[in-house]
């Protein structure tokens, strides 16, 4: 049953349910495709109609089932970002690797979505090892400051879910041509080596971007990953390094493709990775060398104009503390980075 609790109230579904403008089969959190096809990577949306009892929401937990592996959740702007990760109940084939950990929870933490708007919240991962006909659940809790909803039901053998009060998100699997893999699947896999690097995005990278020298600075391997359908995001990357003696920083970046460039990084502790911004800028220490790489330090450009595709390039000037302002064109690679 759904429960919505204020700092120790716990209120009756029917009063709640008088008190609220929404109504309607649609009032519950669910996706925007409700079908996947067997072994194939998607974008699963998920849909927030409205907040808790009048009040926005701050933040949504998504549970990823057993099945849905290979999970990247797709950065919202003015929201922070947590991936919890843990260990799968079997091991996955990511082309030839067994895997046997990932994302088992995504969590966009600290935003504002009115109670008057409705917005989605993207995760990209692999449908893998699922029979056709099963529905994976994908448990939300939505989160508005002191209020909470879960949407967290699930009907018994096979039950219809339209009686739930509270039904969780469902993905229904059917069987797909070929039953097989394609290309497309690679958007879901993990390229990252040990250390974190995106190892076929940046040995791509390296050829197709220009080296830039300013200063003590050397800036190379500058590229952008193509964007996915939907997605309001872009990322960007390169490598800089500092031939001095004397420490620099890099400030600010700006670009003509999007309303704004932010400086990101992700940092994993205690199996979750955090996302947030570098307000003050990133360090650029004396004879070493910064790498911005998927998965770590990053380039986000936001209001993106029109969305970057592969083949495409992407200018961006850099603004540093002593090297002053550096012009970089990226090169648009595809959506793995390659």
């Amino acid at each position: 049953m759904k429960t919505i609790k204020t700092f120790g109230k716990t209120f009756g579904l029917a009063t709640l349910l008088s008190a609220t403008a929404f109504a309607g089969a649609e009032a519950h959190v669910s996706f925007l495709d409700r079908q996947a096809t067997q072994d194939s990577t998607i974008l699963a949306t998920l849909q927030v109609p409205h907040g808790c009892d009048g009040k926005s929401t701050t933040e949504v937990r998504v549970k990823l089932p057993e099945g849905f592996v290979f999970a990247k959740p797709q950065p919202k702007p003015g929201w922070e970002l947590e991936v919890i990760r843990g260990d799968y109940q079997k091991s996955y084939d990511n082309h030839g690797d067994k895997v046997k950990t990932g994302a088992v929870e995504i969590r966009w933490k600290n935003g504002n979505l009115s109670d008057d708007f409705y917005d989605t919240f993207v995760i990209q991962g692999k449908v893998s090892g699922v029979e056709a006909g099963t529905s994976l659940a994908f448990p939300v809790t939505q989160m508005c400051g002191d209020a909470v909803e879960a949407w967290d039901q699930v009907a018994k053998d096979g039950g219809d879910p339209h009686g739930l009060k509270s039904p969780a998100p469902l993905l229904k699997i059917v069987a797909g041509e070929g039953h097989g893999h394609d290309h497309d699947d690679m958007a879901g896999m993990d390229m990252t080596d040990k250390t974190g690097m995106d190892m076929a995005g940046m040995t791509a990278a390296a050829s197709a971007g220009e080296t830039i020298n300013t200063g003590d600075l050397e800036i190379s391997g500058g590229f952008a990953k193509a964007m996915l359908p939907g997605q309001p995001v872009g990322g960007g990357f390169f490598t800089v390094r500092n031939n001095g003696k004397t420490d620099d920083r890099l400030v600010s970046v700006s670009s003509p493709a999007s309303g704004e460039v932010q400086i990101h990084e992700m940092v994993t502790k205690d199996n979750v990775m955090r996302m947030r911004q570098l307000k003050e800028g990133l360090a650029i220490a004396a004879g070493q060398m910064v790498k911005l790489e998927p998965g770590n330090l990053h380039l986000m450009f936001q209001k993106v104009k029109t969305p970057f595709k592969q083949g495409d390039t992407v200018p961006v000037t850099l603004t540093f503390e002593k090297a002053g302002k550096v012009d970089l064109v990226l090169q648009v690679l595809s959506a793995q980075g390659k």
